[in-house]
């Protein structure tokens, strides 16, 4: 089930708003990669937060893309337009220091480090699983887009969401191999 139309289209709007359409991105804008992710958790049957949480994933920028929409300090704003799950799912997203936390994300004792707060962090699974699933539909999208992002990364998107599986979808996990396995070689 996707979206309520109004949800997406209020988000849409903020994203326009706070200049998303202007940000240059792998595959033409911010906004364009932000609907790419949304529709591509749609394809895996991602529940509706989840989509939203796709179209807004960068909000508060990552710690692999600075630029940020909003700061965090503002995070009522984009609440008052996706809902606090959604929310929720986006602050996590954009929180997470990389390399502390990808190496153990999927274990039962993994730390998730938040890159605001400097703190070690123990998210519930859901939301574990929800970050897992983010974090491939953002990177499959990149790897679709643009084959020189594919052929440097793809190896290790492919090896960082095998240690993802347990996390991800079947949907997920079965783009990942499609899209990753076939990595372009230099």
């Amino acid at each position: 089930m996707p979206p309520s139309p109004a949800s997406a289209d209020q988000a849409v709007a903020l994203l326009r708003e706070l200049g998303a359409a202007d940000i240059a991105h792998p595959g033409g804008t911010l906004l364009a990669h932000c609907q790419r992710v949304q529709d591509g958790l749609a394809l895996w049957g991602a529940r509706p937060a989840l989509q939203l949480a796709g179209l807004c994933h960068a909000f508060y920028g990552t710690d692999g893309f600075a630029t940020a929409l909003l700061s965090p300090d503002r995070r009522s704003e984009l609440t008052d337009v996706i809902g606090a799950e959604a929310e929720a799912i986006v602050y996590l997203y954009a929180s997470c220091d990389r390399t502390a936390t990808y190496p153990t994300l999927a274990d039962a004792d993994g730390g998730f480090r938040n890159r605001f707060t400097g703190r070690t962090e123990t998210p519930e699974p859901h939301l574990l699983r929800d970050f897992a699933e983010l974090s491939a539909a953002n990177e499959l999208d990149l790897a679709r887009i643009d084959p020189d992002f594919r052929r440097k990364w793809g190896a290790e998107l492919l090896a960082l969401f095998t240690r993802f599986r347990p996390l991800l979808s079947r949907a997920a996990w079965s783009d990942c191999r499609a899209v990753l396995a076939a990595a372009p070689q230099d």
